[in-house]
């Protein structure tokens, strides 16, 4: 068989089982998709509530049993970032316009050291979150449990920290992830009423 020839069929072969393995992967992706009815990617089950107690940017107790019953967005951020939390702070905004009413919303510090009340408050107003998200912040010690029990690492000199966002429902539970490069308020706004209508269902 002539050299060209088995190139072509070759090359024909290739693009056969490409497009095999893309119909395949969009047809695993939709059905991922409609069985969940989440935009974002479903946590792992019965992963227990992380509660915890630590002060706001106001220094009020913030303690996220107390915001149970609703949907809770929580995410991880510092206030010295320049590209990747403010990004973040600006999607959440928009999906909250998006869905038309606040749920909570917790920006849990990665950089304890450098997260002060103050900067806190100024990020929040700076991308439009003020009164409508609240700075989880503390020393490394207390915040350390959080970062475990939503497998995030913090911002060090070494490493970037973990774009992370998650939907809690309305017992607490972590239900839905967000990376930062997925992260969409259409995404967010759309599974933040899935889990509203999931709990009028549910009453």
């Amino acid at each position: 068989m002539p050299a060209r020839l088995r190139l072509a069929l070759f090359v024909t072969g290739l693009l056969a089982l490409a497009a095999v393995a893309g119909v395949l992967l969009f047809a695993v992706g939709e059905r991922t998709v409609s069985a969940a009815g989440f935009a974002g990617a479903v946590r792992p089950p019965h992963m227990k509530p992380a509660d915890f107690g630590v002060r706001d940017e106001n220094g009020k107790q913030l303690r996220l049993g107390d915001l149970r019953g609703r949907p809770v967005v929580v995410t991880f951020l510092y206030t010295t970032c320049r590209d990747t939390c403010p990004l973040t702070a600006d999607q959440i905004r928009v999906a909250l316009d998006d869905l038309g009413h606040d749920v909570p919303v917790v920006a849990v510090s990665v950089d304890p050291a450098n997260d002060t009340p103050s900067r806190a408050r100024t990020f929040s107003l700076k991308h439009g979150l003020q009164g409508r998200m609240r700075w989880a912040l503390g020393s490394t010690e207390q915040l350390q449990r959080l970062w475990n029990a939503y497998g995030v690492q913090p911002q060090s000199t070494d490493a970037d920290h973990t774009a992370s966002t998650v939907l809690l429902d309305a017992s607490g539970v972590q239900r839905v992830g967000f990376a930062a490069s997925v992260l969409t308020p259409d995404g967010l706004a759309h599974d933040i009423a899935a889990l509203e209508r999931e709990r009028r269902t549910a009453a």
